[in-house]
């Protein structure tokens, strides 16, 4: 994919307010109960203060999506801990189907699926629909074809994993971009 087309994708994209804010009264409560679950923790906090490299994260989601339901209140939260560094959008996956027909996951299109990019839009990383922590949860409660409805916030615990796992993703993103040459020798670091 071209930094070009990230970039016109990353200028349509909403902030998460205001993507909450496209879906049903419902939806949104379900979006607010896990975003205000969701805390990281003191050294979590830490860590992504330290971040010294811009990255734009640009989020294919639904607003109606159980598992973004359950995910993105924590890419949210990661992000308001260095405002500065990270710059978080959220698409609609119906609404930007040449987007989403690029970044289909074992041929689906799967949801939330997160794009973590240079400050150039440069693509650095695909990451989604679940993460590691999610599946185990989910496995341990169906290997059925049903999706969470988000109804039920996450558990504390699968919160709190999942969490975690995001952030560590966060993290080798901001490495990988501490440590380009290309981007040490534009900031001359």
């Amino acid at each position: 994919m071209q930094a070009s087309f990230l970039a016109e994708k990353f200028a349509a994209a909403l902030p998460y307010d205001r993507y909450v804010r496209t879906g049903n009264g419902e939806q949104q409560q379900r979006w607010q109960q896990v975003y205000a679950a969701a805390q990281l923790t003191e050294p979590q906090k830490q860590l992504v203060a330290s971040f010294v490299r811009d990255m734009k994260v640009l989020i294919v989601s639904g607003v109606w999506c159980g598992d973004c339901i359950q995910q993105c209140p924590l890419l949210q939260r990661i992000a308001e801990a260095n405002p500065a560094r990270i710059d978080l959008r959220l698409l609609d996956r119906d609404q930007h189907r040449d987007l989403t027909e690029k970044v289909r996951i074992n041929g689906g299109d799967r949801v939330p699926v997160a794009l973590f990019l240079a400050e150039d839009h440069e693509l650095c990383s695909v990451f989604g629909d679940r993460t590691l922590h999610r599946y185990r949860a989910l496995a341990a409660r169906q290997l059925g074809p049903s999706c969470p409805t988000g109804i039920v916030p996450p558990g504390a615990e699968e919160l709190a994993a999942t969490l975690q796992d995001w952030l560590n993703e966060f993290e080798r993103i901001q490495l990988m971009l501490r440590l380009s040459a290309r981007l040490r020798q534009k900031h001359n670091d």
